[in-house]
């Protein structure tokens, strides 16, 4: 993003706030989608171990990756899509770090913990936690900006 040179201080300021926090959600787009296909690999690996073309085959290591993967593919795009809308109305770079950075590690912690056992786990609660509270930031960060004009 380019912002034209012949604006006032304080409109170049707005423009150039803008293109940071273009590049903040561009940062943990990107961060969340390896994360996501990391665990389709893994995911997939697990398929292939186990020889299994379709379900689990009741093997459990492969519905642990399988609902890592799931798991993540249910929640990031959603808060993506509420951090790319909180970075159009021009939120503050500091909550789109703090909702985009809590996604990420929550759910780094949250297929650390489900590779770690098929039953609670401190990562798997510690991921959920994050995941939800940055779902939760986001929605409600977002309904203020659009209730207040």
């Amino acid at each position: 993003m380019s912002c034209p040179t012949q604006l006032d201080p304080q409109a170049l300021r707005a423009c150039l706030d803008a293109a940071a926090n273009i590049q903040v959600f561009a940062l943990y787009a990107a961060l969340n989608g390896l994360i996501v296909l990391g665990l389709a690999v893994l995911a997939v690996r697990a398929r292939r171990r186990a020889k299994v073309g379709l379900g689990d085959g009741g093997d459990a290591a492969l519905l642990q990756a399988q609902r890592a993967h799931g798991n993540a593919a249910e929640y990031v795009p959603l808060v993506l899509v509420l951090l790319l809308a909180l970075t159009l109305v021009q939120a503050p770079a500091a909550l789109l770090h703090g909702i985009g950075g809590g996604l990420a590690f929550g759910r780094v912690l949250h297929a650390i913990g489900l590779y770690q056992s098929s039953g609670a786990s401190v990562g798997r609660m510690l991921g959920i936690l994050l995941t939800w509270a940055a779902l939760l930031v986001a929605a409600a960060a977002l309904l203020g900006y659009a209730l207040a004009g």
